[in-house]
C-alpha cells in the first residue's frame, strides 16, 4: 500500500506542468529522486517535460550517473543537454572548469592550522560579549521528496546571549505579534549556533577525524577546507522528534577556515548511521560566521544556518539568519521587524582567489 501510494503522488507530480528549471534546481531534482527511489520511468517522464534555463553538460550527467541515476533518466538528461546547448552556462561554470592552482599547505602546517582552530574553538564563547540579535527563520515543507519548496512560515524573535547562555522569544509569527514560545513552536527547529556545536567538533574526546580537502572563498576571503568525522559513540549531536524520541548519531562534513585570522567561517554537519526505524531518516546543517560589529569591536558570529531533515517523503528546510546585533544592557532596546533574506553572494562558496 505504501509503494501504491508514493507512485500515486509522483504520477500526479509529473501530470503537473512545471516552469523553466535552472540547472541547480534540475540537480537538486534528480539528487532527491536516488535518495527517495523514486522509479528510474517516472522520473525520466517528468524530466521530458521540462525546460532548462540554462546549458546542460556532460560533467553535471557525469555526476548524476556517478550518484545513481537509471538509464532512462540519463537518456532524458542527455535530450535535455542537447536542447539546451544554446543557453547561457549557468554562473560560475567557468570557473568551476578551472581548477585551483593554488598549492595547499605542507601537511606540517596543516597540523598547525587544526592545532590552533582548536584551541579558536574551545575558547570561543570566552570571548564572545553579551548581546541581543533578531533571528529569523523560514520554513519550508515539500511533502512529495522533489524538491518543489512551499513556505511554511516565516519565525521573528529576539535572540538574548547573556552570561554565555542564549535566551529565545518569539516576537512575530509571519510578521504578526505573537505569545507562542519557542519551545511550542512545533515543526523543525534547532539551537547550538552559538559556539556549542563548533565545541564539541574539536573538543579532545570526540576524536574527530580530519583531512584538508581544497581552498576556498567565502564572503571574498580566502579559506582553507578540511573535512571530518565523527564515531557515533563520540558523538554529542542530538536529533529529536516530536519530544518523544531522540537519537545521537554519528556525522560527518566540513570546516571553512579563515586564512587570515583561522576563525571558523563555516560548519557542515551531516547525520552518518541513522537508525532505519527513527522517523527522520536524513538530518544536516550548514552553519556560517561572519564579521559583527558591536559596540565598536568586531566578533566572528554566526550569519545563517540552514537545517535539512527528511522524514518518508517529506522534506524539511529550515533557513535561520541572524541579523541586527546589538550589546547588550538593560536599557537596550530593538524594534523588532523581518528583514528580506541574505543576498546568495553572503553565503555561496567561490572558488579560490
Amino acid at each position: 500500500m505504501r509503494r501504491a501510494a508514493l507512485l500515486g503522488l509522483l504520477a500526479a507530480c509529473l501530470c503537473t506542468p512545471q516552469e523553466r528549471l535552472s540547472v541547480q534546481q534540475l540537480v537538486s531534482f534528480v539528487r532527491s529522486s536516488i535518495q527517495l527511489r523514486h522509479p528510474d520511468q517516472q522520473v525520466a517522464s517528468y524530466l521530458k517535460k521540462v525546460q532548462l534555463s540554462e546549458r546542460l553538460d556532460d560533467r553535471t550527467i557525469e555526476e548524476l550517473q556517478a550518484m545513481g541515476a537509471g538509464p532512462r533518466t540519463l537518456e532524458a538528461l542527455r535530450a535535455l543537454r542537447d536542447a539546451s546547448r544554446a543557453l547561457p552556462r549557468p554562473a560560475g561554470a567557468e570557473q568551476r572548469e578551472q581548477p585551483a592552482a593554488i598549492p595547499p599547505p605542507s601537511p606540517a602546517e596543516q597540523q598547525r592550522i587544526l592545532k590552533e582552530v582548536r584551541e579558536y574553538a574551545l575558547n570561543y564563547v570566552r570571548g564572545l560579549p553579551d548581546f541581543i540579535c533578531t533571528q529569523v527563520t523560514r520554513r519550508y515543507l515539500d511533502p512529495t521528496g522533489l524538491e518543489f519548496w512551499s513556505q511554511q512560515d516565516v519565525i521573528t524573535a529576539r535572540l538574548t546571549y547573556f552570561e554565555h547562555r542564549e535566551d529565545y522569544k518569539v516576537i512575530l509569527i509571519n510578521n504578526r505579534p505573537t505569545n507562542v514560545s519557542y519551545e511550542n513552536l512545533g515543526g523543525a527547529t534547532s539551537t547550538g549556533e552559538f559556539g556549542s556545536m563548533m565545541r564539541e567538533l574539536f573538543a579532545p574526546e570526540t576524536q574527530a577525524r580530519f583531512r584538508w580537502e581544497r581552498w576556498a572563498t567565502l564572503r571574498g576571503r580566502r579559506t582553507h577546507v578540511f573535512s571530518y568525522q565523527v564515531d557515533q559513540p563520540r558523538s554529542k549531536w542530538h536529533i529529536s522528534y516530536q519530544k518523544m524520541l531522540e537519537i545521537v548519531p554519528g556525522y560527518r562534513g566540513l570546516v571553512y577556515v579563515d586564512r587570515d585570522t583561522l576563525a571558523v567561517a563555516r560548519i557542515t554537519l551531516e547525520a552518518v548511521g541513522i537508525p532505519p526505524d527513527f522517523p527522520i531518516q536524513e538530518a544536516s546543517t550548514v552553519l556560517d560566521y561572519d564579521f559583527v560589529d558591536i559596540a565598536g569591536r568586531q566578533y566572528w558570529l554566526p550569519l545563517r544556518a540552514v537545517v535539512r531533515m527528511r522524514e518518508g517523503k517529506l522534506l524539511l528546510r529550515n533557513e535561520v539568519e541572524f541579523r541586527m546585533y546589538r550589546k547588550f544592557a538593560a536599557e537596550t532596546t530593538i524594534t523588532f521587524e523581518t528583514p528580506e533574506p541574505l543576498p546568495e553572494d553572503k553565503v555561496k562558496e567561490q572558488p579560490p582567489k
